[in-house]
């Protein structure tokens, strides 16, 4: 997989915020090296956040992202504010811009406020720097540190540039990639849980849901780590799994498979052989396996007719034995014995909402980013609302969680003692 073939939920969000005109397209456009946001000096040209993905040295792969104005007050601006929020949940880095020659406006300061408030880290750009003189800098500088000051943190960082001269371009870039700590995580997916030298067994079914010339995500994401860090991956399907099993010489370390193989390679693995899913590691690595554990048993609970939100990170076209809209609903009748309500969403898609709703089931969200999957665990938590996803009812449904869960003993033991 090449750097232009990294996900979306893989690259790094920044999202350029702040007030009508202050300059965000035309800093976009100085930041890539492209035309890639309309500019115009009509207030309100950007309606909507607008997402461009692309490498940028030495940040790696990111989407930028070009939002409305923070202070919009047109008919509109209420709706296009409330999308430039809704931007920033699924932001790791925030570039604050100001224009200079106005300075920093209660709207400014309310956007800073929000950043520090729902912990994202930001940069802080002061654009149209050819319109400021020295004096002006430092009474910028002075009231970008009383912020600080009052909300207790570190100070702000900023920078001084001009879109339209390329001054201080430069700069932004290099200090965007000083807050890539700030942002990058070192989770693993099962790494961590094995060493060099030891053997997985990946059983990656090929079905009507494959797709074609390709392995899934979490499957390309596992099989990534484990040769980078000396673990032999053998794949594998669920057919040809015993035959696999038994041309090793050793039983393997661990088996990984689908969820939807678990009924029929349960009985094939051997009890002693750690056994575990694709859906669960990924849970783990995005984290809110423990939420997806716990949630599972409130299934049991829901009245009949419950209405269940089922959501899916990513779009395609549905197969006739599709896992969200047939499986899924399958398993939790089993699991159950009761007919619920089922409303999906896809892609970004995600209700403001849940008060209807009496349970949430996400898919595994290799393709939703870590900042967007704590958002909807946390409207789920607002809302007091079960979490839980894909894999993990699959793997209640098919008798098979307190086997996939054994590699996490802490999380086995609290949930099955």
């Amino acid at each position: 997989m090449s750097l232009n073939d990294t996900s979306s939920a893989q690259r790094i969000k920044i999202s350029f915020l702040g007030c009508t005109n202050a300059g965000k397209s035309s800093l976009v456009n100085a930041v890539t090296g492209q035309e890639v946001a309309l500019v115009s000096e009509v207030k309100g040209t950007t309606t909507d956040p607008v997402g461009k993905s692309m490498e940028i040295l030495p940040l790696g792969p990111v989407i930028l992202y070009d939002t409305p104005g923070f202070d919009d007050k047109s008919e509109l601006g209420e709706k296009r504010v409330a999308r430039t929020k809704r931007t920033m949940t699924n932001t790791d880095i925030g570039v604050v811009v100001i224009d200079s020659s106005v300075g920093i406006t209660l709207a400014d300061e309310e956007l800073i406020r929000t950043l520090i408030g729902i912990k994202i880290p930001f940069i802080t750009v002061f654009n149209k720097e050819d319109l400021c003189n020295g004096e002006d800098r430092v009474t910028l500088g002075k009231k970008l540190d009383e912020i600080s000051s009052l909300m207790d943190i570190k100070p702000i960082p900023r920078v001084f540039v001009s879109a339209t001269s390329m001054r201080g371009v430069a700069e932004l870039r290099i200090a965007l990639s000083e807050l890539l700590p700030d942002v990058k995580k070192d989770a693993k997916i099962i790494i961590d849980l094995l060493k060099p030298g030891d053997v997985a067994v990946l059983v990656c079914p090929i079905d009507e849901s494959a797709p074609k010339d390709r392995l899934i995500l979490p499957q390309t994401h596992t099989i990534r780590e484990l040769i980078e860090y000396g673990v032999s991956a053998v794949v594998t399907t669920e057919k040809a799994l015993k035959d696999t099993l038994d041309s090793l010489k050793n039983a393997p370390t661990i088996v990984i498979t689908d969820s939807q193989a678990l009924m029929q390679i349960k009985d094939i693995v051997p009890d002693e052989v750690p056994l575990t899913t694709f859906s669960i590691l990924m849970a783990r690595y995005k984290g809110f396996l423990n939420e997806a554990a716990i949630g599972i048993n409130a299934a049991k609970d829901l009245a009949g007719n419950a209405k269940i939100l089922v959501c899916e990170g990513c779009t395609h076209h549905r197969q006739c034995n599709d896992i969200g809209t047939v499986k899924l609903p399958k398993a939790i009748k089993k699991l159950t014995g009761k007919d619920f309500n089922y409303e999906y969403t896809s892609g970004q898609g995600f209700p403001e909402d849940l008060s209807s709703y009496s349970m949430l089931i996400h898919c595994g969200a290799c393709m939703v980013s870590d900042k967007e999957v704590a958002y909807r665990l946390g409207k789920a938590k607002e809302y007091n609302i079960p979490f839980t996803n894909y894999g993990i009812t699959l793997a209640m449904a098919s008798g098979t969680l307190e086997r996939t869960l054994r590699i996490f003993p802490a999380l086995h033991d609290a949930i099955f003692g």
